[in-house]
């Protein structure tokens, strides 16, 4: 049986996603809620096209919660979700060019029960798109462009209970009608900012009996044109600005057990509804029902006694009224809970007098209005001892006078907020003894007295943010004992006087935030040691020149929160040391939006029961986080540190922070991290380093490693980073190849052989120094000229014998080797030389030619001899033609005396006078020195005698010639012998 390719694509899609997560701990688009364990994702601006390959093929199975918004795909295919069975929660919001769904897209979610479709571009849905989704109880279709509904695309979702179709342009009622029929189970079905113009049905004669929540508002709506009983099991059923709906539109329909209708801005006239329909009175919301002047209230107040004893909620907002007369409302029935007249043109109320005869009411909402003061009350009437709740949000109040209030002086809640009010009397609040919470947040406010909150004993919520104040006076919250929370943000504040915090025993949440303190005054907080918990300092002035200062904090050892983000200008910029000395207790720390530029050793040392620490952008460029600097805080759990400029990554750093489970690194410099660092946090699970610019070489090997095969630690967004410089080269797949090398192995073999050629080289130099040095010498000369010729004339001497000797030794051969070997009837040819050696020629070839161009090497040993390099090298080589050649080349003259334990350091000339007999020059003292120098000439002039023949004589007198010039040319050199010797090598 062949496969569908939507199902070909499904079943890619799930073995990728295992295989995927086997791999790594990383998602391609998405990122895990660390906190969730597998289950929680979010999706969101990702760009991404296709829903399946972008986003959910690598998601693992156990998701339970998805989150896919502001991407670029325009549809969801068949089985896209089949490989997450566990999803309950699933939200496609905001992917405005999604145009159409598979009937198949939600195969195998049979545990899904939320469904979020809202602000797509869908326009036609399958009729058999949720067939699959029996398990599902919220559906949202709402910012779509739905005009129409197949009659059973709903008949899948029996447990639907909410369903969301607002703002489309749905225009048939009687086809939503039909398509919600068989969810029995519905309760909330949303339909406004349709194209509905009416609630006609056809075939349908009620909607489901569970059904008690029905919002039609801000259609076009001109008639209802339902059966009697087709609302009647609605209890909630908004009908508001529908505009052209009448007030008979009611009539004939049963509303008896609608408990909220809501008609604001619609054709429907109060007076005339009464008439026509049976809907209770109690049940409506007159909000944005015409009733704008005193004459249609008091009218309505006793069509609405007549028929009712009492009101719990009148909502009477948005009706344009503009005055209130003193007994308007005194002819209505009793007001027992709410009075709301919100969103009308009301300039002055007075003092509530209009409430006459009303004097249970609890909650009093006049918000939106155009009130510009509240006038003194002391001794007025009415008295309204019930009330507890006064709103005057959203006016233009400039001004609250002395006793505002007196007539309510049980209210617990009031709400003064977001008024121009720039003056508050001393005695506005007088009498306010059960007041809880007061808001003059975003007013005008320059100025609080010490007298201005006296009667507050009970306030636990103070709220002044967005204000002007500068200063804070002696004891201004002297009398608040019960207050807990403390609102001064966004305020002019410079400082404190003295005492300025007495009384604030209770105080829990103290709020400075973006003012204008450019110190901590720990003197203040004395007062609230104790109970403080959360301090915000947020965008002050606070800065410090020196690192000698004392813990503004070391008394509040309850303090849990601590901001002090984003001091102006420029920033904390240093940080003294044991700043935060005091703090045991505190669990979150945030330094943001900072430019310091050292971090202290110490600085953290105190906090070690901190949990949350963020420190992005605060680091001024580049920093080097010194070793040690978080070495106490073993129980924080979530570090932020983006865009900080962190160059290292060590253990020394970062190796203590063993509670550690997120870490955010984004937008840092360090080229790597090391992964034994990584290793040794253990509870590490979501781990940020976008925009950081790991270099794509081998020193991120292991990097790349640890994070395609770590199952522990999520890699936000992983396969998108990309190597600096290179957008088409990913880091998850850089080449590693070369990286591969055994580099241990071959430091161990170049270690070895280092140390093994350490060892020998002393001893081979002791050993065998010559002979190495002779053999390169040999090695070279074999491939020169006057090498190949010698060694093809084998046979063929230009001299009988070459003459080695030292220079210390020349006026003996010259005054006695010579003449006796070429003079006195002799007729050898020798090779001295300084006259024979050819000048401009390496020394070394003028010594192997003069050694391998004679049939014999007489060597005139001497102590100065021994001495010699270059007589060395000399016997060296007469000495590899005796033992290598086989030769008798060599005779040995000793001119002195030598211990045999002189020689036996010259190996070779031992070797050579075991083998060979040797001459010594006649001692000038023996008895018969002429006959004993004569034996000697005779004897050497014998062993010259044999061997190989020599060279052809040349012409006698053209020889002489040659020599003759040969010697006078040396011989007016005034260098000696070894000096010659190297000014012809050089």
């Amino acid at each position: 049986m062949k496969r569908s390719t939507s199902q070909m694509i499904a079943l890619v899609g799930v073995v990728l996603s295992l295989v995927q997560f086997t791999l790594s701990y990383s998602y391609r688009n998405c990122i895990e809620d660390p906190n969730s364990s597998y289950q929680n994702f979010s999706c969101t601006r990702r760009g991404a096209r296709n829903i399946l390959k972008d986003i959910v093929v690598d998601l693992p199975p156990s998701a339970t919660t998805l989150t896919i918004s502001f991407n670029k795909f325009k549809d969801i295919p068949d089985k896209t979700f089949a490989h997450l069975p566990d999803l309950t929660t699933l939200r496609i919001n905001f992917n405005h060019q999604l145009r159409t769904i598979g009937k198949q897209a939600f195969h195998n979610l049979d545990h899904l029960k939320s469904l979020n479709l809202s602000c797509n571009n869908l326009s036609l849905l399958n009729s058999l798109v949720f067939q699959n989704l029996s398990s599902l109880t919220f559906l949202s279709l709402s910012n779509n462009t739905l005009k129409g509904l197949k009659k059973k695309l709903f008949s899948p979702v029996t447990n639907l209970d909410t369903l969301i179709l607002r703002q489309n342009l749905l225009s048939n009622f009687s086809e939503v009608a039909e398509s919600v029929t068989p969810l029995q189970k519905l309760k909330k079905l949303d339909l406004c900012c349709n194209k509905l113009t009416s609630i006609r049905h056809s075939t349908v004669t009620s909607l489901p009996k569970s059904l008690t929540a029905l919002y039609l508002c801000r259609n076009q709506l001109y008639t209802l044109s339902c059966a009697k009983t087709f609302l009647g099991n609605i209890n909630l059923l908004d009908l508001s600005y529908n505009e052209h709906l009448p007030s008979t539109a009611f009539k004939n329909v049963d509303l008896r057990h609608i408990n909220y209708l809501r008609l604001r801005s619609t054709n429907v006239t109060i007076l005339y509804l009464f008439k026509v329909s049976n809907v209770r009175a109690t049940q409506i919301d007159f909000s944005g029902m015409g009733l704008s002047n005193n004459s249609q209230l008091e009218e309505f107040c006793k069509l609405l006694r007549s028929k009712v004893k009492h009101v719990k909620k009148m909502m009477l907002g948005n009706n344009g009224i503009r005055t209130l007369w003193e007994n308007t409302l005194s002819s209505c029935p009793p007001i027992t809970v709410t009075l709301d007249l919100s969103r009308n043109f009301l300039r002055n109320i007075s003092c509530l007098q209009f409430l006459k005869g009303q004097d249970q009411i609890q909650s009093f909402s006049v918000e939106h209005n155009h009130l510009t003061t509240l006038v003194s009350c002391i001794q007025m009437l009415p008295s309204l001892k019930n009330m507890t709740e006064i709103s005057y949000r959203y006016n233009r109040i400039l001004n609250v006078d002395d006793f505002a209030f007196d007539q309510t002086p049980n209210i617990k809640t009031l709400e003064l907020n977001i008024n121009t009010i720039a003056y508050l009397g001393r005695k506005a609040l007088k009498g306010l003894k059960n007041l809880k919470t007061l808001r003059l947040d975003n007013n005008l406010l320059t100025d609080l007295f010490n007298d201005t909150f006296e009667d507050l004993l009970s306030l636990q919520t103070l709220n002044l943010r967005n204000n002007r104040i500068a200063v804070i006076f002696y004891r201004t919250f002297f009398s608040l004992t019960n207050l807990t929370t403390l609102d001064l943000g966004g305020n002019k504040i410079s400082h404190f006087e003295k005492s300025a915090l007495e009384g604030l025993k209770s105080l829990k949440k103290l709020y400075l935030d973006g003012n204008n303190l450019n110190q901590i005054d720990s003197t203040q907080f004395r007062v609230f040691q104790d109970t403080l918990q959360v301090l915000d300092l947020q965008r002050n002035q606070i800065r410090y020149l020196s690192e000698c200062v004392r813990s503004p904090f070391v008394n509040l050892t309850k303090l849990r929160d601590l901001k002090l983000d984003g001091q102006m200008p420029y920033g904390i910029n240093l940080l003294p040391h044991a700043f935060f000395r005091g703090l045991s207790s505190l669990t979150s720390l945030y330094l943001t939006d900072n430019h310091i530029t050292n971090f202290a050793t110490d600085a953290f040392d105190d906090l070690t029961g901190l949990n949350f620490l963020t420190l992005d952008n605060s680091c001024a460029g580049v920093v080097q986080l010194q070793p040690g600097v978080f070495k106490n805080l073993r129980n924080l759990r979530k570090l932020i540190a983006e865009n900080m400029g962190i160059q290292n990554f060590s253990k020394e750093v970062f190796g203590n922070l063993t509670s550690l489970q997120v870490l955010q690194l984004n937008h840092n410099v360090m080229q790597t991290l090391d992964v034994e660092v990584l290793e040794a946090l253990p509870k590490l699970r979501y781990l940020d380093i976008r925009n950081i610019p790991f270099s794509c070489t081998c020193p991120n090997n292991n990097l790349q490693n640890w994070t395609l095969h770590n199952k522990q630690v999520q890699l936000v967004y992983l396969y998108n980073l990309t190597c600096p410089g290179e957008t088409n080269i990913h880091f998850v797949n850089f080449d590693t190849k070369v990286c591969f090398i055994d580099l241990g192995q071959y430091l161990f073999i170049s270690t070895y052989i280092v140390i093994i050629l350490t060892m020998l080289i002393p001893v081979l130099y002791t050993k065998l120094y010559w002979k190495m040095k002779y053999s390169y010498y040999v090695f070279r000369s074999w491939f020169s000229e006057s090498w190949r010729r010698l060694r093809e004339e084998e046979e063929v001497y230009e001299y009988d014998a070459f003459i080695s000797y030292n220079s210390a030794d020349e006026s003996w051969v010259l005054e006695h080797l010579l003449p006796n070997l070429e003079g006195n009837g002799s007729n050898f040819k020798l090779c001295l030389h300084h006259r024979d050696f050819e000048l401009g020629r390496y020394i070394v070839d003028n010594i192997v030619s003069a050694v391998y161009g004679s049939r014999k090497t007489i060597c005139v040993v001497s102590k100065d001899f021994l001495r010699s390099e270059w007589c060395s090298l000399e016997i060296q080589l007469a000495s590899y033609r005796l033992f290598h050649d086989l030769r008798d080349v060599l005779l040995l003259v000793f001119l002195e005396p030598i211990p045999e334990r002189q020689l036996s350091a010259y190996h070779r000339m031992r070797k050579v006078m075991l083998k060979k007999t040797y001459l010594q020059w006649p001692e000038p003292d023996c008895s018969d020195p002429v006959q004993a120098q004569e034996l000697f000439w005779n004897q050497l002039r014998r062993a010259l005698s044999t061997g190989s023949s020599r060279v052809e004589e040349l012409g006698e007198k053209g020889r002489e010639d040659k020599d003759a010039t040969k010697h006078s040319e040396n011989y007016e050199e005034n260098e000696t012998m070894d000096d010659k010797r190297h000014h012809l090598l050089a």
